[in-house]
């Protein structure tokens, strides 16, 4: 490879992307080595998770979480192989906007002029841990007799918008940083496609504080089981709010 038609700021660029590339290569390589297939993944899963559910908004789904059972839960951090295993805990904004479909899908059933399409889109960085979720995430569809959603392993925050008819947000605005990019590429999706979008959050500071409350039309709220509360610092309840920005 030569570098002669490249000036030093380009050269210092493309040398960045290599080592970025080759991290990241190494890292997945890495991944495999440890889980060489599906079935090791799901094992593990299975190791270190216990069937929950029926003490949340949504008793009547069965998934694979963390409970004061699973090993982990009282093991030192540093022996857990990968990094925070988000998707073992069902937090409060995803059982409220859980809870709102499933009763929109019993009045589908009431009424059948009411759409009966729902897109479900998950973003997860290409990290192990993710990819673990998004194994974990068949898992619990399959549990459930449900067809799994495309879960996607790069960003798509800040991205071109794609023609989504509904993005749904459980518990995404926790960071100012991660809000704003959030609020930015939302409006973009709107203005674009005219895309509906649903967030659910159970009233965190980032959240009630930032400019995207400004924008919101409440749809619901619940009322959290006992034993979510005293998960989530003593939060009571958790809303669902339409987005609807005038653009």
């Amino acid at each position: 490879m030569t570098f002669g038609l490249l000036s030093p700021l380009q050269c210092s660029r493309l040398l960045n992307s290599l080592v970025r590339a080759h991290s990241q290569t190494v890292r997945l390589r890495r991944f495999s080595e440890k889980f060489p297939s599906n079935e090791h993944i799901r094992r593990f899963i299975s190791e270190n998770t216990e069937l929950a559910g029926e003490q949340s908004l949504t008793p009547e789904m069965k998934l694979r979480l963390f409970t004061p059972g699973c090993r982990f839960w009282t093991e030192r951090a540093e022996l857990w192989p990968f990094d925070d295993p988000h998707w073992a805990i069902y937090w409060p904004g995803g059982q409220a906007l859980s809870r709102l479909f499933w009763i929109w899908g019993a009045a589908v059933e009431l009424q059948p002029s009411l759409p009966k399409s729902v897109v479900l889109l998950m973003w997860w960085p290409m990290t192990s841990t993710h990819i673990v979720a998004a194994v974990v995430t068949q898992m619990n569809s399959e549990l459930n007799k449900v067809e799994p959603p495309v879960c996607l392993t790069s960003n798509m925050i800040g991205s071109d918008p794609e023609g989504f008819d509904l993005i749904l947000l459980g518990d995404m605005f926790y960071d100012e940083c991660l809000a704003d990019s959030l609020h930015s590429w939302l409006d973009s999706c709107i203005k674009t496609h005219r895309t509906k979008v649903l967030i659910g959050d159970p009233g965190r500071a980032p959240f009630e504080g930032h400019d995207v409350r400004k924008h919101l039309h409440h749809l619901a709220r619940f009322e959290l089981p006992e034993c979510v509360r005293e998960e989530n610092y003593g939060l009571t309840t958790s809303d669902v709010w339409r987005y609807h920005p005038e653009l």
